[in-house]
């Protein structure tokens, strides 16, 4: 899965140029595998992130500002949600990608997943009881 992110490499705005220079600094410090995809040289990049933004999430004008960001062909968000997802520590979750072994995402998610196995083996062990007096009973 590779993360999109549509940025404009000539934006007048200084505003959108930060934002841009945000969102790449964090994927690269997360060492996210990501593509930069200029709107501003490539008109096919352009029209593809217009198109696949969803319509509620777009401005008023109905024209989406970069950066907007895309696992593959699935909308993310743009700059305000993935600063939130950034603020709420769940960039991953945002993007749409398992956390990395180590974190803290992946420790809960292993430990929910060992309750469940451990949970499973007390109900078969429980069963086998049962059979057991069952057979004992007859």
């Amino acid at each position: 899965m590779v993360i999109k992110v549509f940025l404009a490499s000539s934006s007048g705005s200084t505003a959108i140029k930060k934002k841009q220079q945000d969102v790449v600094a964090f994927l690269e410090a997360l060492k996210v595998d990501y593509a930069q995809l200029d709107i501003a040289c490539n008109e096919e990049n352009r029209m593809w992130m217009r198109q696949n933004v969803p319509e509620e999430k777009k401005p008023a004008n109905g024209i989406p500002l970069p950066p907007q960001i895309f696992n593959e062909e699935s909308y993310c968000g743009d700059y305000d949600t993935f600063f939130d997802a950034k603020e709420d520590n769940s960039v991953y979750a945002f993007l749409g990608l398992p956390p990395p072994p180590g974190s803290k995402a992946h420790a809960e998610e292993e430990e929910e997943q060992e309750e469940e196995e451990a949970e499973v083996q007390e109900e078969e062990e429980e069963e086998d009881v049962e059979e057991t007096q069952e057979e004992e009973a007859e």
